[in-house]
This record gives structure tokens, C-alpha cells and sequence, in this order.
């Protein structure tokens, strides 16, 4: 299996003002992928690597941003449909 780790950090605007992380996690082979990720995720990434600094990330394992997303996707879970009409 193919490790990652996070190569590169960047601060950008989301479509609804507040602030992401983008991050970029380069692979063994020199491959790389973007992940962006929001507050609630960055939040998780942060603690989970004991910083609050974004470059203090660099070098961290892509397992912790792994673990920010599923963290901030939870959050999620079990909250009530009431109110989201979800039909056409």
C-alpha cells in the first residue's frame, strides 16, 4: 500500500465565504492529490497534529486527513431530516 503525506497546505475562500484548507497529499510514486477541507475537518486535522499552525501539517501522514474528513462528515449522522423537503 501507497503512503501519503501532506506536501502542501493552502488557505482558500468556499463558495460561501468561510474559510477551507486545501490540502495536497503527494504519494511514494511522486503522485498527488488535492483535498479540500472544511472548518469542522481542518479542526480535526489540527488537533489530531497538535498545531494550529497550517505548515506545522506538512509531513503528516494522509491517515489524519482520512480521520478529519470521516470526523467532520459525522457530524452529520443521525441528525433529523425534518425540515429538508428533499422531494422535487
Amino acid at each position: 500500500m501507497s503512503l501519503a503525506v501532506i506536501s502542501e497546505v493552502q488557505i482558500a475562500a468556499a463558495h460561501d465565504g468561510d474559510a477551507e484548507l486545501l490540502v495536497t497529499l503527494k504519494y511514494d510514486n511522486g503522485g498527488t492529490t488535492l483535498v479540500t477541507l472544511d472548518e469542522y475537518a481542518v479542526r480535526a486535522l489540527f488537533d489530531a497534529c497538535g498545531t494550529t499552525v497550517p505548515e506545522d501539517l506538512i509531513g503528516a501522514s494522509w491517515e489524519h486527513v482520512r480521520d478529519a474528513l470521516i470526523a467532520s462528515s459525522q457530524r452529520y449522522a443521525g441528525a433529523s431530516a425534518t425540515g429538508h423537503s428533499g422531494g422535487i
